[in-house]
């Protein structure tokens, strides 16, 4: 008797491909959604304009400073290899030396207990406040959920400052001298690390230790890298580099939210997902008159 042969289905074959770009996808939209929601909750915009926007403004300084005295000199050298395209990472090398001072002078020391607030907000906006209230004072019957953030009972990060990621920063910047494929690989490669921190405070709220909280960077480093990337091009943009750092933190809080109520989700029972395959037939019809 001739053996049949089981050939995978075209179909199937494209279904690995097509789950790796929906779950980028699904997790490069979030700092976007992030967007989009922080308008829509005024009660973050004190957030913003009581922290943050000075800060905007000196960033804007340092950016017009490198700008006028940088942009040209290195333009003028990457014209050599790169030809009409060096206006386009000569730009990029700018907003990458303007963040990495940024970053030094800033966003560790002025801009993480902004963000710490915007996450545990959107959370408390989400339903979750059982996950917060272990870790800080909450005001129940204040008027929103930003008002109800009391003082941190426990460390409260949301992403801890790094000097080798600056270093790493700095290091990638030359990327940006590569034609064509340099500006992309430094995006994706520093924009990975930074998505690697993008639920540093879901998992200290969840009480992971630094080992569980490896098993879960790794479990799911595909989407940190794209989520990462997307937050990376908006941190690059000049004068909002801070405003999106907040909308940014309001989507990785979002997807935070959705991850955490699916775990809290009670696991169906066999059998419990349906009550009859639509595949057999129906039950004998049985005739109980009344």
């Amino acid at each position: 008797m001739a053996t049949e042969t089981n050939l995978p289905s075209p179909l199937s074959s494209l279904e690995r491909p097509y789950n790796y770009i929906g779950r980028a996808l699904i997790a490069a939209s979030y700092p976007l959604r992030g967007i989009w929601y922080f308008l829509r909750h005024p009660a973050f915009y004190p957030l913003f304009l009581g922290r943050l926007l000075p800060l905007s403004i000196i960033s804007a300084l340092v950016y017009i400073i490198l700008f006028v005295f940088t942009f040209l000199p290195q333009f003028a050298f990457l014209a050599i290899f790169h030809g009409r395209a060096a206006w386009l990472n000569a730009v990029v090398l700018v907003l990458g030396e303007g963040l990495v001072i940024i970053q030094g002078l800033f966003e560790g020391f002025f801009v993480d207990e902004c963000r710490v607030d915007i996450f545990d907000a959107t959370l408390i906006n989400e339903d979750l406040e059982s996950l917060v209230a272990p870790h800080r004072l909450l005001f129940l019957d204040a008027p929103n959920s930003v008002k109800m953030l009391g003082k941190p009972t426990s460390a409260a990060v949301y992403q801890p400052w790094s000097l080798i990621q600056i270093v790493e920063l700095i290091v990638c910047l030359p990327l940006n001298f590569i034609p064509y494929f340099g500006t992309p690989a430094f995006i994706i490669i520093t924009g990975a690390r930074l998505g690697t921190f993008a639920h540093y405070r879901w998992f200290e709220l969840r009480g992971l230790n630094k080992k569980e909280r490896k098993i879960a960077i790794r479990d799911r480093s595909w989407e940190y890298t794209w989520f990462g990337t997307v937050a990376m091009i908006l941190n690059l943009i000049p004068v909002l580099s801070f405003f999106f750092l907040l909308t940014s933190t309001a989507g990785s809080s979002l997807w935070a939210a959705k991850l955490e109520h699916q775990m809290r989700m009670p696991p169906e029972a066999p059998g419990e997902a349906s009550e009859q395959d639509p595949d057999e037939p129906p039950p004998p019809y049985v005739d109980n008159p009344v």
